[in-house]
């Protein structure tokens, strides 16, 4: 199998691959070696329609994969279409006086402004008063809105090719309303609850998805998520011996 790859750090060790960068792949001769391959691993988002569409070439992850998780916003409308009863209560709406006064007669504090793009805990605020609310709205023209869920933790369940491979809790100190490892997070592999892994492989096969890490939370009795994230961290894989990488070359295998 011949193989390129646009993200040489996602692929470390996977053989007879090949790395090209992202912004040569219109260069004659690196091209023709994506024309070539059998398969194209890990590219951007910008990538996906040429390489699909234009030089009909299979990818990893899916396009269902990097077009749902390119942005919250539209992830957010895809997990409502197949598991509503799982996604927090959220309005999406633009920046008019309207819809500003609405989110507040709707919306108790504290509730979740978000980002249509961002990771690792970043661009995702708690809203806690009028002026929470206020510097937010002034820096999104997209209105990406939730209930607060009080949580401590949330679980990181990772799905490559069509299996869940690795899942941890993610929690914080009590004083930090983010779980992310980048924000100070800690990971424990203790009573992984096998109906939220269930819930993450059901929705994730819906969707097409084939390389993410779901953030699901259990609040009111039952599993809610959060988002999923097609790139990863990998310090979860590091303190449980995974290599990802094994599984990768699995899901292009078949």
């Amino acid at each position: 199998m011949k193989i390129v790859t646009f993200n040489p750090f996602r692929t470390i060790g996977i053989p007879n691959i090949q790395y090209i960068k992202p912004e040569k792949m219109f260069h004659p001769i690196e091209k023709d070696k994506i024309l070539q391959a059998d398969i194209c691993l890990f590219p951007e988002k910008w990538q996906v329609n040429a390489l699909v569409y234009g030089m009909k070439k299979k990818i990893f992850p899916s396009i269902e994969t990097i077009h749902l998780g390119y942005d919250k916003i539209e992830m957010t409308r895809a997990l409502l279409s197949v598991c509503p009863s799982h996604v927090p209560y959220t309005e999406i709406h633009g920046r008019s006086k309207e819809s500003l006064e609405n989110i507040l007669l709707t919306f108790p504090f504290p509730f979740v402004g978000k980002e249509s793009r961002n990771s690792m805990g970043k661009g995702v605020f708690l809203i806690n008063n009028q002026d929470d609310f206020k510097d937010y709205a002034q820096s999104n023209s997209t209105l990406y809105v939730q209930e607060y869920l009080p949580i401590n933790k949330d679980l990181r369940v990772c799905v490559i090719g069509n299996k869940v491979v690795n899942a941890y809790w993610r929690i914080n100190d009590e004083s930090s309303f983010y779980n992310n490892i980048a924000q100070g997070g800690t990971i424990s592999f203790d009573n992984i609850p096998q109906e939220a892994l269930d819930l993450a492989l059901e929705t994730a096969l819906h969707l097409g998805i084939n390389h993410a890490g779901f953030d699901l939370v259990f609040a009111n009795n039952q599993y809610y998520f959060l988002e999923f994230n097609v790139l990863f961290g990998n310090q979860g894989f590091q303190e449980k011996g995974i290599r990802a990488e094994d599984y990768i070359i699995e899901a292009i295998s078949h």
